[in-house]
């Protein structure tokens, strides 16, 4: 009997130890925390005005109260302004923070931050210049009180008063601010790690509209479960792709007779011949489809930011075969190294193709992807300093590059043409250009002369010495040592890593990141800590395991990103369980004219520069937005329609989308059913389509509307509700 207690005894410790693994990564990630604190500008004693200094009187040291005075704006003035509440990295500073003015209209104003430094244990000192780039300040009517805040990672500080020209005017504080002496903040915290495990919902919808095509269920509820770093983890090692890519076989440049598309030369060969091959609608579906329903879908988003920075296009790409062997070479190096990417991206035949590689000879020389490469790919227009920032020189952005150099990139790429050898080339196809394998060198088409290529600290790779009397195998060596050493050059310019970085940041987390963002990022891009340099699976983890990406809460009203329309698309199909029109199957992925409609044909960009340029400001601020650009009257309108025919509609099946493409409400339906306050109704579309941050003045606003509809009409609430989200800015910027 003591034996079979002891046995039973020992099961129950067993079963007990089991259930407690089974919620020790919930329970770890309660540990840590995804937020970083608030920071709060300090005021007067007794009121909402800074307390500030000007630069030329600080003396490094907490000012006491302040007799009520005005500063003068201009390019040569600047204010310290005193920050506390800051929980900061080893190597932030200045640049991790901007100081914005508000005038009387609400309109806001951003100045350069030229200082910070510690004044006591939790004080910091911000120095930053009273003049805007738009020249606002320093006129007439901008002398009186503006309001200031300070942001950084996301977050916004409080409101403070500062006098510009002069005391008083008609600007007002907000209905809750009040006094921030230094005496009275109480909201300071002991500093936590960065770069941890995170558990809160709002930071995991964040993480996942980051990182994927959009939140689920299920994906939320595997992060919640395993911690951001494991999913990360098990992403860098997922199968890709879940479907196929498209099997096209390569055809003629001028089709033949049998993929006639009318059917009058072969009437039992399908229609559908010219369309899938001569256009871009099988890789088109074929990339929804895996947004959709992937599982590796980190590499695919990756491979989608990568294809708008290596960028060609279906316009001037034939075939559907020829592009889809384009984004085999991005998925494949999504998670590897950008040098190797640089690489097979050079040499391949789809790139050759479309920025005319293929066709440079040394007789004919064509400098399109010479200078792309350069200019879009890689290095920029400008010198950079590591945080992004352009450098100067007499207040003039420092040249990266002159047209000479442009020249000796495109003397080394002359030579290369498609791989039609039947002996060198396994994928050549009689009667149709290999568009599989990489270019081959045809060495009497090479340039040998001598080139001098980037001149940069430490380069070893300036100078490509001429190649005399070189025939035969010496030649094909010297082309592609040649070849090598430019990509080398160029991958060790100091540009690279800010550059890169802050692209792929802008791709997946915020159009206009800090400095101190880019920077961090930069870092791991130069030196991965294994003195590896342009490891994409080091730079895509630190994008998205950093302290301005996490954050269960992003204040800042700048942070963050308009959704392009294939995200705006996959987010909204992903979060109500995207089907065929009919419910009963998998979406056909074709939503083509949708997404066109809006301003993104998928794999259809209108030239080089891709949908968007990185670089595009929001006009009449300093907002760096790349997606707006794309946002005009008539793109908001589509915007607006999409969301009205999938909540309301459906793509109905046709031609093109023989399955078409619904969402599905029955769950919601339920929840609407079971409680006629609609309070339920709102929660539940918060978290999924919110992570949590539905505004209260807007949830106030569309409860209304919501509860307007009988009880009795669950759907009516329940796509009313939607409606209302998805069309907001509040939900169409991906934060």
């Amino acid at each position: 009997m003591k034996s079979n207690q002891s046995r039973i005894s020992f099961y129950l410790f067993s079963v007990c130890i089991l259930v407690v693994s089974m919620f020790l990564p919930t329970l770890a990630e309660t540990d840590s925390n995804p937020d970083s604190p608030t920071p709060i500008l300090l005021s007067e004693t007794d009121s909402t005005r800074a307390l500030a200094v000007s630069s030329k009187g600080f003396n490094g040291e907490i000012p006491e109260k302040l007799a009520s005075r005005a500063f003068k704006p201009g390019r040569k003035s600047k204010v310290v302004l005193f920050v506390t509440n800051l929980d900061l990295l080893p190597d932030e500073g200045a640049n991790a923070f901007r100081v914005y003015l508000e005038n009387e209209k609400g309109t806001q104003f951003q100045m350069r931050v030229v200082d910070f430094q510690q004044v006591t244990k939790t004080v910091y000192a911000l120095t930053s210049v009273l003049y805007d780039d738009l020249g606002y300040w320093g006129q007439p009517e901008a002398n009186g009180d503006v309001l200031v805040n300070v942001t950084w990672r996301g977050l916004t500080s409080n409101k403070v008063r500062l006098g510009l020209g002069k005391i008083g005017g008609e600007v007002k504080d907000a209905s809750d601010a009040t006094p921030t002496p230094l005496s009275s903040v109480k909201s300071l915290r002991e500093p936590t790690p960065n770069y941890v495990g995170y558990r809160y919902s709002g930071d995991r919808h964040r993480f996942l509209q980051q990182a994927t095509f959009g939140p689920n269920s299920d994906l939320d509820n595997r992060i919640r479960r395993i911690g951001l770093r494991t999913w990360l983890a098990e992403q860098f090692e997922a199968i890709y792709p879940k479907y196929p890519y498209p099997n096209v076989p390569f055809k003629p440049v001028n089709a033949p007779a049998d993929c006639d598309n009318d059917q009058t030369v072969t009437p039992d060969v399908p229609a559908t011949c010219f369309r899938d091959t001569y256009s871009q609608y099988l890789p088109q579906n074929w990339l929804a489809q895996e947004a959709y329903y992937g599982d590796a879908q980190l590499k695919h988003r990756v491979s989608w930011a990568l294809s708008q920075i290596w960028v060609t296009s279906g316009v001037d790409i034939q075939q559907s075969s020829h592009m889809v062997e384009y984004h085999k070479i991005l998925s494949k190096n999504a998670f590897g190294n950008w040098r190797t990417l640089m690489k097979e991206m050079t040499l391949s035949p789809t790139m050759g193709d479309y920025l005319d590689m293929v066709r440079s000879s040394k007789n004919s020389p064509n400098e399109n992807y010479a200078r792309e490469i350069l200019q879009l790919f890689n290095i920029g227009l400008f010198k950079l300093n590591m945080d992004g920032t352009v450098q100067t020189s007499g207040g003039m952005p420092v040249d990266s590059y002159d047209q000479a150099t442009v020249n000796n990139f495109t003397k080394v790429m002359t030579g290369w043409s498609f791989c039609n050898t039947a002996a060198a080339c396994p994928n050549a196809v009689l009667g149709a250009i290999n568009f599989k394998d990489p270019l081959l060198l045809n060495t009497n088409n090479h340039d040998v002369t001598a080139k001098t290529l980037f001149t940069y600290p430490g380069s070893t790779t300036t100078n490509v010495a001429a190649c005399t009397s070189c025939t035969g195998t010496a030649l094909t060596a010297y082309a592609n040592n040649s070849l090598d050493q430019a990509l080398d050059n160029i991958f060790n310019h100091p540009n690279v890593p800010p550059f890169v970085s802050r692209i792929l940041i802008q791709h997946l987390v915020t159009g206009d990141p800090s400095g101190a963002y880019v920077q961090r990022v930069a870092n791991v891009f130069a030196n991965n800590g294994s003195n590896v340099r342009g490891d994409l699976k080091a730079v895509i983890k630190a994008i998205l395991l950093d302290p301005e990406a996490r954050g269960n809460v992003k204040t800042d009203p700048k942070y963050g990103k308009l959704r392009e329309p294939v995200l705006f698309a996959s987010n909204l199909l992903r979060t109500f369980n995207v089907k065929s029109a009919d419910g009963l199957n998998l979406s056909d992925g074709y939503v083509t004219p949708q997404l066109a409609a809006m301003g993104q044909n998928p794999l259809r960009s209108p030239t080089v520069f891709n949908y968007f340029p990185p670089e595009y400001l929001v006009p009449g601020t300093t907002l760096n937005g790349p997606e707006f650009a794309i946002l005009t009257t008539g793109t908001t309108v589509q915007r607006t329609n999409f969301i009205n025919t999938m909540v309301y509609s459906r793509i109905n099946t046709s031609a093109l989308a023989p399955l078409g493409t619904s969402i599905t409400l029955t769950d919601l339906q339920a929840i609407s059913t079971a409680d006629a306050s609609g309070n339920q109704l709102l929660d539940a579309l918060n978290t999924r389509m919110m992570g949590g941050n539905l505004s209260p003045s807007m949830r106030s606003t569309i409860l209304t509307a919501v509860t307007t509809f009988p009880t009795a009409s669950p759907l009516l609430r329940v796509q009313a509700a939607i409606y209302l989200i998805a069309t907001s800015s509040q939900y169409q910027v991906q934060r």
